[in-house]
């Protein structure tokens, strides 16, 4: 009779981590980078006595022309009948790309909307070797590197017709279901295009802040410096992307990294955010795509957030 040796455990332990890891492979790039979700949270922002808003926060689709399924779940988000849009940039993935937010977005023509740019809405992406982005924040480009985005078309597009504002270093005052709100952004801090001296130039033009009004922040990358000179500036609420949530995190534990300066731990979702002396909600959303040369989310789902802002008691 012949007797077969049994395997050497670690043989048999190697093979195991092997299949986790094609395992998780399989899952991140095939399964899960498909599997948007709407995230809800309530946070209390507004000036006291104002009555609730539904805000859509969409971020980081880094869209290119054959996305058709996260384009029609885009599209879809305009049944929830928000109040608001903010869009934290990030919307362009290819050169292409325009056409796909235009079938994305063109249902919430005529809802209130507001926009910053990312940096891919200006410089399409470029093949890049994925592991460096887990030694920390991505290094800026030299400007003039690889362009050809359509950034005027797409601004065109959300300003024209759909009839949203930018908010690329600038600020504007509206109302919003009877709310009177003043909001105020930067150009991508990723890539040093925020010029707050220029913000702070036509916040002076809106005038005096009107005793109900609610002043809402917007910028693509949350770095601390940003979001301390928004709340300098006073800033009732917060909004980012950028993160990607972390885009591939650690079940149990959460982002790895956040490609900016902000606590991993704040790197997705709704928290605060403290500076000199005040406290003020910040969501950052995880965004709902990623780049075409790094096509995978693991245990980090591609998201657009529903947040209802409420009034503060004080």
């Amino acid at each position: 009779m012949t007797q077969r040796q049994a395997a050497h455990p670690a043989l048999i332990a190697l093979g195991a981590v092997g299949a986790v890891g094609v395992g998780a492979a399989v899952w991140g790039v095939g399964i899960e980078r498909q599997l948007f979700t709407v995230r809800e949270a309530t946070a209390a922002a507004l000036a006291p006595g104002s009555s609730s808003l539904r805000v859509l926060h969409i971020s980081d689709a880094h869209m290119a022309p054959w996305q058709h399924r996260k384009q029609r779940w885009l599209a879809s988000l305009a049944a929830l009948e928000p109040d608001l849009v903010v869009n934290t940039g990030d919307n362009l993935g290819h050169r292409d790309g325009l056409a796909g937010i235009r079938r994305a977005l063109a249902p919430f023509a005529g809802i209130p909307g507001v926009f910053v740019h990312g940096s891919n809405d200006v410089h399409a992406p470029s093949a890049r070797n994925p592991l460096k982005y887990f030694r920390g924040p991505s290094q800026t480009p030299p400007e003039g590197g690889p362009g050809g985005l359509d950034t005027q078309a797409m601004d065109a597009f959300f300003t024209d017709e759909l009839g949203w504002r930018s908010l690329n270093n600038t600020a504007f005052r509206t109302a919003v279901r009877g709310n009177d709100l003043e909001f105020i952004g930067v150009d991508d801090p990723h890539r040093g295009w925020d010029d707050f001296d220029t913000l702070r130039a036509d916040i002076s033009s809106l005038g005096a802040t009107r005793m109900k009004s609610t002043r809402i922040a917007v910028a693509h990358a949350p770095y601390r410096r940003v979001l301390d000179d928004f709340i300098g500036l006073g800033a009732d609420a917060l909004f980012a992307g950028h993160t990607h949530g972390g885009q591939v995190c650690l079940p149990g534990f959460g982002a790895l990294v956040a490609n900016c300066d902000i606590p991993l731990k704040q790197a997705k979702g709704l928290s605060t955010w403290s500076h000199g002396g005040r406290t003020v909600p910040l969501n950052v959303s995880a965004g709902c795509g990623h780049s075409i040369y790094a096509p995978v989310r693991f245990a980090c789902r591609p998201e657009a957030t529903l947040l209802t802002l409420t009034a503060r008691t004080a």
